[in-house]
């Protein structure tokens, strides 16, 4: 299974298996054990590496102290091959929790002193939680023996094998902090929100080949393994090799989870700098002599401390936070600009965060929405840091982004030096997709928004380059409305047309954009009217729309538009498997397709990327696969496993084959479509007989449903179906059977032989004569047998319905036997198919998986475009086409109508008074 698979399959049974630990908790185990794995499984590829093999690892003792010095030299620990992952597993039922206990204190005891800081400790939240996993110690073990099964399958030791546990990791952490609620804050920015800052700072750096990037509030660390990431496409190299990270946690186990997800990603350890501390409490990095924290140098030659400068810096701090500002109003940090007040300290983490920015650097953090606008101290420090031309761009995020919080939240990009002094202001508060409870930014929006702020585009109701001069007239109020007003226009009404009709000239105007890319169609479309308004010249706008020329012209223009890209795309992807980097083939592929779409009018380049990105995601990790397995993976099938319960125990049983890479249902629809034309046609004739089921239900009365249908009436009961067959051929009894069952009691044979001569209506040869000329009394019932079929019944009847559900169900049982045979002989032959395949076919497959259902999408763009014009012109002619003149005429009858009834009426005195009254009333609405 690809990464993807794997770690929705661990996240599953994880979930299940947390029972009611707490969400943010159980993270801390599975993911220590999951860290535990790599640092085993990377001690055991280092030594085999070395020359050792499978029979040599239980030598590996600590006792053995020139192999315990070479491997912590080596590795900066060492683990002991009775403490090793694999050597846990291979223990059966001899495993013991205490064995986990006795391994992680050797492992802290077991450490090189060159890095130390990088691993002590590491695993203490694990290690006092294990308590935690069951009330003894056989509940503990049992437990633990569970998570070291649920995660032995991720690759640790393959070319890919770094990113597939990075995304296993980052896929946990994201799905426990959906769960964790409030907490989730601690440890976790959601991956949009990461990729975007990337996105951002990547293209700051560009073009830099050795890089530092520093997150304070660090939490998991995977912003800062994305800012990475994203740094590392633009470097010759590709890799993080150039890249140092600087991290600074508060609380321990999410400072624990920092240092796993960094060195899991396969960074250098000399390029990891970490710190458990209080960002806000003493200012770190700094170079300090007697900081027992790394990095340190000597002071200055003022004796002073020496601030590190980086050229990243990224955060996501707690919001809002209260902090002790009381002596820091000489800290360099704050001095320039002011102290943040003490219940609310966003200023403060961000002028930390810009003090260690270099001048050519950037940052970007995440704060609160009322950072824009709070007065007091922070009013003071925005109106400094505007002076001061630090703020380079404002984006405003959609409410309910990050897990536990809805507060509305923003984005904040500062330099410390800048060219220009406008401000960039982004309103994305509308671009996101509902996912449960949260909003979430697409691949769309985030590339929207850092073209935006990158390129500084200015884009109608999303983004606008603001002067220095227009903020301070707002009193250096950022509020995002006050600059960009992203809100829909309120729907007005022409009182005219109201009136009297026709469709304003200045509102068919909105449209604009639609009749620039189908000349014509506005002039064919309406006809003048009175004034400036005009008249439909249409009563089906669809139809009329879909069939103009010029619409079909910018269908025309579309594809061609397209034309030759899905051959790009076959050379591009052949490159990717044969070595490109995957990790920048999306960006070479978009730019593509937009230099392709940018003349294309109406067409919304980022809806296509969304369909680029989404199809993407998985053609990359069939990529990763090939990279890692080669071609010949395509060629492989895997065993489809299913979670079985038997007597109250899951258990894991196999059911057919699965692709590696390539679908079943996709050789099937290419190589053997026959075979799967001949498996559709009984599984629509299936489908045919269902609905027959159906037609008769509505036919039964309530007599039938009782005799025919199951308990919950909403199905036939083949036993009691054919139980009423059986009864009504009992009962059926023509002339010609009872004729016949006169011939069964006759026991002569001359009389028998008289008895056919004279009823000749009988189709006696329909019947196996005996050498005498007489029947047999099984020929005569079994030819009774088949009159009684052959009879038939008014549509209606119960015995209709009974005949035709008997009918029905003996053709599905049937059917359903041969579909069934017929499925699984397909399945073993598509499976011998695949892996027969050549490489010419192997490569055609893939084509087709990852290009035709692409090119499909887009080329299904233009149709959602028209579609969305006609609904609006479909709603400004309905909204003009009842007037107000037309109502007070509809009033006017309806009055008059009843007036008339009203006449009728016949009552004492008081009632005809009333009446009067009613009809006087009526009368003066209807003149």
């Amino acid at each position: 299974m690809n990464k993807q698979q794997l770690a929705a399959k661990i996240w599953e049974s994880a979930n299940r298996m947390r029972s009611k630990i707490e969400a943010n908790e159980y993270k801390d185990y599975i993911l220590g054990f999951i860290f535990y794995k790599f640092l085993s499984d990377q001690e055991v590829k280092f030594l085999k590496k070395e020359g050792w093999i499978d029979e040599d690892l239980p030598s590996v003792r600590e006792e053995d102290g020139d192999t315990v010095n070479y491997v912590q030299k080596s590795l900066g620990y060492f683990i002991a091959y009775n403490n090793l992952f694999s050597t846990w597993l291979g223990m059966g039922s001899d495993f013991d929790v205490s064995k986990v206990r006795k391994a992680l204190s050797a492992f802290n005891r077991l450490l090189n002193a060159s890095h130390k800081k990088l691993f002590e400790n590491v695993f203490y939240t694990l290690d006092t939680g294990l308590s935690k996993l069951g009330d003894s110690s056989n509940a503990q073990t049992k437990a633990v023996s569970a998570l070291l099964h649920l995660i032995k399958d991720i690759p640790m030791d393959g070319r890919q094998d770094y990113d597939v546990l990075g995304f296993i990791y980052e896929y946990l952490i994201s799905n426990f902090a959906a769960n964790a609620g409030k907490k989730a804050g601690e440890f976790y920015t959601p991956h949009e929100v990461s990729l975007l800052m990337s996105e951002i700072v990547a293209h700051h750096l560009r073009d830099r080949q050795t890089i530092e990037i520093y997150d304070p509030t660090s939490g998991s660390g995977s912003l800062l393994i994305n800012i990475g990431k994203a740094v590392a496409k633009h470097m010759n190299s590709g890799s993080q090799s150039g890249i140092k990270y600087y991290a600074q946690e508060l609380k321990e186990n999410t400072y624990n989870l920092t240092r796993m997800n960094l060195i899991m990603r396969g960074i250098l350890p000399d390029n990891i700098v970490v710190r458990n501390g209080d960002t806000l409490g003493a200012d770190w990095p700094c170079y300090d002599s007697n900081d027992s924290q790394e990095p340190y140098k000597p002071l200055d030659a003022d004796n002073n401390f020496q601030p590190l400068s980086m050229d990243a810096v990224v955060s996501n701090p707690p919001y809002s936070q209260k902090w002790e500002p009381q002596d820091k109003k000489e800290d360099e940090r704050y001095a320039r600009f002011g102290l943040a007040p003490a219940s609310k300290a966003d200023y403060a983490f961000l002028l930390h965060d810009l003090f260690h920015v270099k001048p050519d650097g950037i940052m970007t953090i995440v704060l609160p929405h009322g950072v824009l606008f709070r007065g007091g101290e922070e009013g003071e420090i925005r109106r400094n840091l505007l002076e001061n031309n630090h703020i380079d761009a404002v984006i405003g995020l959609p409410a309910n982004i990050f897990f536990g919080t809805g507060i509305p939240t923003i984005i904040m990009v500062l330099k410390r030096k800048r060219e220009r002094t406008d401000v960039l202001i982004v309103d994305a508060s509308k671009g996101f997709e509902k996912v449960g409870k949260n909003n979430r930014l697409r691949a769309s929006d985030i590339k929207k928004i850092a073209d935006a702020v990158t390129q500084r585009l200015d884009i109608a109701k999303f983004s606008r380059s603001v002067s220095l001069e227009e903020i301070r007239s707002n009193d250096y109020n950022l509020n995002i409305p006050r600059y960009v007003d992203s809100a829909e226009p309120a729907e007005s009404w022409d009182i005219y047309a109201s009136m009297f009709g026709g469709i304003p000239e200045n509102e068919i105007a909105a449209f604009a954009p639609y009749w620039a890319a189908f000349p014509g169609l506005k002039e064919a479309l309406f006809v003048t009217g009175s004034g400036a308004y005009v008249n439909l010249n249409t009563a089906d706008i669809k139809a009329f729309v879909r069939e103009y020329p010029g619409v079909n012209a910018f269908r025309r223009n579309y594809t061609a538009a397209l034309a030759g890209f899905s051959d790009y795309l076959k050379g591009e992807l052949r490159q990717v498997m044969d070595g490109a980097d995957i990790n920048k083939e999306e960006s070479v592929l978009s730019a593509d397709l937009f230099r392709r779409l940018a003349d294309v009018p109406l067409v919304n380049v980022y809806e296509a990327y969304q369909i680029l990105d989404e199809r993407w995601q998985q053609t990359a990790a069939d990529l990763e696969i090939i990279q890692t397995e080669g071609l010949a993976a395509a060629k492989q099938v895997d065993p489809r496993l299913v979670i079985k319960k038997k007597e109250g125990k899951e258990s894991e049983v196999q059911e057919g084959w699965l692709g590696h890479i390539i679908p079943f249902e996709l050789v099937q629809a290419l190589l053997l479509p026959e075979d799967l034309a001949s498996l559709r046609a009984e599984e629509g004739r299936l489908d045919e007989i269902r609905s027959g089921y159906e037609a008769l239900f509505d036919a039964l009365d309530d007599e039938g449903q009782d005799k025919l249908l199951n308990d919950d009436n909403d199905a036939f009961d083949a036993k009691a179906v054919s139980s009423a067959v059986k009864d009504i051929y009992k009962n059926i009894a023509t002339d010609d059977m009872q004729t016949l069952q006169e011939y069964l009691r006759l026991t002569n044979k001359k009389e028998k032989l008289a008895f056919a001569g004279r009823h000749s209506e009988i189709a006696w040869e329909a019947m196996e004569a005996n050498k005498d000329g007489t029947y047999s009394k099984s020929a005569v019932s079994n030819y009774i047998s088949q009159l009684r079929k052959n009879c038939s019944f008014a549509e209606g009847t119960f015995e209709y319905a009974a005949m035709a559900a008997n009918a029905l169900l003996e053709e599905e049982k049937n059917l359903k036997k041969q579909s069934k045979a017929r499925a699984e002989a397909l399945h073993i032959k598509t499976k011998e198919v695949i892996e027969g395949l050549d490489d010419v076919q192997v490569c055609e497959l893939l084509y087709a998986k990852w290009i035709d259902p692409l090119l499909a999408r887009l080329l299904r763009l233009p149709d959602s475009i028209i579609a969305d014009f006609v609904s609006k012109l479909e709603k400004l002619a309905s909204k003009y086409a009842v007037t107000l003149t037309d109502v007070e005429e509809q009033i006017a009858d309806q009055a008059n109508q009843l007036v008339g009834m009203l006449e009728q009426l016949t009552g004492n005195e008081f009632d005809m008074r009333g009446i009067e009254a009613l009809r006087d009333m009526l009368r003066g609405s209807a003149q």
